[in-house]
């Protein structure tokens, strides 16, 4: 199928896009890169959002932190991950994705361990625990380098499906964290060696067990990584050649569409569950949080093959038009239209949003490859079919890579903007407008750019005489 050289890892003769190279093994080997990172990325949710977990259980077991102060240990964790996700986006094409993945998947361990051993001391100081959150940053970089790793693999008819099933199903880990943590930090299992247990309201808890319980899973991932994957030699490139994405004027419009989408998801998923603690107190948010994320990871993974078929700049029209209106569901929810607040309609309104937000980070992934394909010839006009074809594949890889670190930025700011207006208004009114504006800011950005009839995807052929790169 395939010339292998030595070490037999490396993919020399990589060929998705011929049917026969394709149904002759091409499709098995991607398929089995695939099926390991999905669940290295998952780990990697799991661990850059736990604190939204563990900052709702501090204030019960006796760590004298204000609201503020666990708002910023809920977003600090957003914030590194994005910024990591800005390097870890060119990591692949530099280290190889098996190296790359085996490396990031391991260095979990750092923050699963250190949440562990922390919280067992309610004397642990503050800053300890703002360094732990952000050492949690470290699995939202590897969704950067794991995407850009996945696209290489996969032909474009397949590349949307493939994306969004990683994504998606990685997604999950935020779903999954959010369910189990939970459920172990009630167990008392290997007592004697994860601790003695925490006094709170509501009985003993074993907190630790929120960071202590993926180290196992951390091991396994790693090693299937090392074993099971693989390089392709023709994706190698150096930062220098990927950072020409830095002068294309798409790859910055994408990011601010999908700090709309995946924005919204990771934003939503860290301040969800203190949020809800803090409105409805009278509610056990922590046996529902787990939801938002779920809806959110399943509807990406089970939604890519629409923006396949009808254009994922279609799609994302529609994704900003459906938060928008979610927003203003919430809005009423919790009391900005005069009603009194109510709890059904603010939890329908989140679980509105979080499907929209996974609908979203599909149509915008799949929107890329497909950019980048139209402005080739404009960019490359005297390049021959197969040379634009192996651009266009790498800055592709490259500008998923680091939109999806703009995009976690999300992650930070949400939690940050209710923590404020709570802080300044008593409520989360002020963020909601402001998340409103936003994405009606984004239906305006895609239709001008993409959905129009006029646009680079519907009309190649005049954009590459028209559309003036920056």
């Amino acid at each position: 199928m395939s010339k292998r050289s030595s070490p037999s890892h490396v993919i020399q003769d990589w060929r998705p896009e011929e049917p026969a190279f394709w149904q002759a093994g091409g499709k098995r080997l991607a398929s089995r890169n695939l099926w390991i990172s999905i669940p290295n990325l998952l780990i990697a949710f799991a661990i850059w959002m736990v604190w939204s977990m563990v900052v709702a259980k501090l204030k019960p077991i006796g760590f004298k932190f204000t609201t503020d102060q666990l708002f910023w240990l809920a977003a600090l964790p957003a914030l590194s991950g994005a910024t990591l996700r800005i390097f870890y986006s060119f990591m692949v094409p530099i280290f190889g994705g098996r190296l790359w993945t085996a490396l990031s998947t391991a260095s979990l361990l750092i923050p699963a361990l250190g949440i562990g051993f922390a919280v067992q001391d309610v004397e642990t100081p503050y800053v300890v625990f703002v360094a732990l959150a952000l050492l949690c940053g470290l699995g939202g970089g590897n969704f950067a380098s794991s995407m850009a790793n996945v696209s290489f693999f996969f032909p474009k008819s397949e590349k949307g499906n493939a994306l969004a099933m990683n994504a998606g199903f990685g997604n999950l880990g935020v779903s999954v964290m959010q369910f189990l943590v939970p459920l172990v930090v009630t167990v008392a299992a290997f007592a004697p060696i994860v601790g003695a247990p925490q006094s709170g309201p509501d009985g003993s808890i074993w907190l630790q067990n929120a960071g202590f319980v993926w180290v196992p899973f951390i091991v396994i991932g790693t090693l299937a990584a090392w074993f099971g994957m693989n390089d392709i030699a023709s994706a190698r490139a150096s930062f220098v050649e990927q950072a020409v994405v830095f002068k294309r004027k798409h790859n910055w419009i994408m990011c601010w569409l999908y700090l709309g989408t995946f924005g919204s998801f990771i934003g939503f998923s860290a301040a969800f569950p203190l949020l809800m603690n803090t409105l409805f107190p009278e509610v056990n948010a922590l046996q529902l949080v787990f939801l938002g994320p779920l809806v959110g990871a399943l509807s990406r993974a089970l939604t890519g093959w629409l923006a396949d078929r009808f254009g994922g700049q279609h799609v994302t029209h529609y994704v900003f038009i459906a938060l928008a209106v979610g927003v203003l569901a919430v809005l009423h929810s919790v009391g900005a239209f005069g009603a009194a607040r109510s709890f059904p309609i603010f939890f329908a309104g989140f679980m509105w949003l979080f499907f929209w937000t996974g609908v979203g980070n599909a149509s915008t992934f799949q929107m890329i490859p497909a950019i980048v394909r139209c402005d080739m010839p404009r960019l490359m006009p005297q390049a021959s079919e197969a040379v634009r074809h192996k651009a266009a594949e790498m800055e592709a890889a490259a500008i998923v890579g680091f939109t999806s670190a703009i995009g976690a930025y999300g992650g930070f700011f949400i939690p940050k903007a209710f923590g404020d207006s709570l802080k300044a208004t008593g409520g989360p009114q002020t963020a909601l407008w402001l998340f409103f504006a936003f994405y009606l800011s984004c239906v305006v950005m895609n239709w001008a750019f993409y959905s129009r009839k006029s646009s680079l995807l519907h009309a190649p052929k005049v954009s590459i005489v028209t559309d003036a790169a920056v």
